[in-house]
């Protein structure tokens, strides 16, 4: 457990200092759109979908914020599949239902490797609908070969990147010649709130009423998350 927390503490200490700049520079311009009426969406495959998942509907984070969902490429459809299903240079174009970029919308498109078809047909197809594309990533993995047919890895599409610095093969510590302990997850929320909350106090310097989720789990007028809903449910299904 220690070694973990530790391990944990140094990717913490290397995100902070090496990506805090990129992480003030990624808000402001996610900034600029989202004040002309933007949303954020978010893609993910297997683990990586469960950080799209957590930025959605989220006390205390941002309203305007749409997780992308291809029931093929989450592990609750089965984590076997999924994994395969990444790999599918067709999966995307059999779900491209699912995808409504429209101007002034940021595509986040999360996958630690940056090498599997899915999540570059994505940030492809977002970059073709002319909109701000970022990945979130761990370049470690650059020297490892994309399984795009185009020969492109995921950093080679999209706008901008945001290093995850995850290690290759994700987990932090070894033990017989086996390595466990992930932490693309802890590391990928990590940087996602951060982004985010980089998002808010940006906004907050040039207005009051911020669309922020205020939890409801405590006592407070939800009257708040009502007119955020309102506001955003043509582009966002809350239900």
């Amino acid at each position: 457990m220690h070694a973990y927390f530790s391990e944990i503490e140094k990717l913490i200490q290397i995100v902070k200092e090496q990506e805090a700049s990129h992480i003030g520079e990624a808000a402001q311009l996610i900034v600029q759109r989202l004040q002309k009426g933007g949303i954020i969406q978010l893609f993910g495959c297997g683990h990586s979908q469960l950080l799209a998942q957590e930025a959605f509907y989220r006390a205390g984070g941002l309203v305007p914020v749409r997780p992308i969902f291809i029931e093929p490429l989450a592990l609750h459809a089965g984590a076997l599949a999924s994994s395969i299903n990444e790999k599918d240079p067709t999966i995307i174009e059999q779900h491209k239902e699912q995808f409504d970029f429209r101007e002034n919308d940021v595509c986040i498109v999360i996958s630690t490797s940056g090498r599997n078809a899915a999540p570059i047909d994505v940030a492809l197809l977002a970059k073709d609908s002319g909109i701000f594309v970022l990945s979130l990533q761990s370049l470690l993995y650059k020297e490892q070969s994309t399984r795009h047919h185009s020969g492109l890895r995921l950093e080679d599409v999209v706008d901008f990147v945001i290093n995850t610095h995850i290690p290759i093969g994700d987990g932090v510590l070894n033990i017989h010649e086996m390595q466990y302990a992930p932490a693309s997850t802890v590391i990928g929320s990590l940087l996602i709130n951060a982004l985010f909350s980089e998002i808010i106090e940006t906004l907050a310097k040039s207005s009051i009423e911020l669309p922020i989720f205020v939890s409801n789990n405590v006592d407070s007028d939800w009257s708040h998350n009502e007119k955020m809903i309102a506001k955003y449910q043509h582009r966002i299904n809350f239900t």
